[in-house]
């Protein structure tokens, strides 16, 4: 039987998702094309990914870039420059898919033009859902059943778990991390950590502004912001579990006492794939899950005080409004001048919880009923944290 090549737009095909998911569709050159590739300003890994996989369309969003810096042999597809490039690699006709692994506020618009446009959502980025998950949740729904897959691990594990559900609902939503750098570290030298410290994840190897928020655990209330929205569940049905080990990547319980766990290696090819070929299951070419070698799972509560971030998260779910995506800007505003920092006197971690929580304290309550107004809360909070930081 003849099986439909599914097209895919990879916004962000350079970063760490992007390129990932560009090796399990060579890998698998039978069952996906890919249409289009946005980068931002990785210019000649762009160019060598144009010439491996001849996409109709392709962009970088750095503002810098025209044609003229585009190599002769490249011009066979429609090249699109600044912000219009991911808009438009959303929109494309000849793509099916768009998956969505850009990094920043740049993923909601250009989730929300995919869902308008008729296309399935493969969804990595966080800020879409935690910035404007009522918008997101209301164009996936009017998009259709399956038009929005999560990829991250963790909420690509919950989506595995449900299928087994058969209708019955659930009762508790787990979300696993591994703690990170920091998990059995005192709250005194958390807040003392620097950069360099924050960086050396022990499980997962990722982007450096994803690394340090799986270190303060901002990645984690980012994750309990998008679930809520994913999965239509409030936070008292959601549990975080420090599971150093990151074999077990989530696990959903139901009012029988049951709990079904997704379990695999720490390998981000297993969710992306699985939200490409959904509702199919094909091979990664990573490695399989050896239990034989597991010594033991653990499992740990997390310490709200020593990562005030999981605390945030729930406030501003209860906030309501843009609460959330003033906490995703402020994060991503002291984030940034964290990694920049060093020499003699180098921002810390305690100074990022601190801006975000200020931040949300002088904003305040703001609406979020339209993309206008999640982008005018953005640009506020980023704005705020900024003034804080300098």
């Amino acid at each position: 039987m003849m099986r439909q090549i599914r097209r895919l737009a990879v916004l962000g095909s350079t970063g760490s998702i992007g390129t990932q998911a560009l090796d399990v569709a060579a890998r698998h050159a039978d069952r996906f094309a890919v249409a289009a590739l946005t980068a931002h300003a990785s210019s000649e890994q762009l160019f060598a990914q144009v010439r491996a996989f001849r996409p109709r369309l392709a962009g970088l969003t750095d503002g810098r870039f025209s044609l003229a810096d585009i190599p002769n042999d490249l011009r066979f597809c429609r090249w699109v420059f600044g912000r219009e490039a991911l808009l438009a690699a959303a929109a494309l006709d000849e793509a099916d898919d768009v998956l969505v692994s850009v990094v920043g506020m740049a993923g909601l618009e250009s989730v929300l033009a995919a869902l308008s446009h008729g296309k399935r959502v493969l969804l990595a980025n966080k800020e879409a859902l935690v910035a404007g998950g009522k918008l997101v949740m209301d164009a996936a729904r009017r998009a259709g059943e399956h038009a929005l897959l999560p990829v991250d691990s963790e909420h690509s594990a919950i989506f595995q778990c449900l299928q087994g559900a058969a209708g019955n609902p659930v009762d508790t939503l787990y979300l696993t991390c591994s703690g990170g750098p920091f998990r059995t570290w005192a709250k005194a030298d958390i807040d003392r950590a620097t950069a360099a410290q924050a960086l050396r994840h022990p499980t997962w190897t990722m982007g450096r502004k994803i690394t340090v928020d799986s270190a303060t655990l901002f990645n984690k209330a980012l994750e309990i912001i998008e679930a809520c929205h994913l999965f239509g569940v409030a936070p008292p049905r959601l549990q975080v579990l420090i599971h150093p080990q990151s074999v077990v990547h989530s696990a959903v319980g139901f009012s029988d006492g049951a709990v079904i766990a997704q379990l695999g290696t720490p390998d981000m090819r297993l969710p992306i794939l699985y939200a490409m070929a959904y509702p199919e299951r094909l091979p990664t070419g990573g490695d399989r899950l050896d239990f034989f070698s597991l010594k033991e799972l653990t499992f740990e509560r997390p310490d709200p005080v020593r990562f005030p971030s999981l605390r945030l998260a729930e406030e501003c779910l209860a906030a309501g409004g843009a609460a959330c995506c003033v906490l995703n800007a402020a994060n991503e505003v002291a984030v940034g001048r964290f990694l920049q920092s060093g020499g003699g006197n180098p921002m810390t971690v305690g100074r990022i919880y601190a801006v975000v929580e200020e931040t949300l304290q002088r904003v305040g309550a703001l609406a979020a009923d339209s993309l206008q107004e999640v982008l005018e809360a953005d640009r506020l909070a980023r704005e705020t944290a900024l003034a804080l930081l300098d």
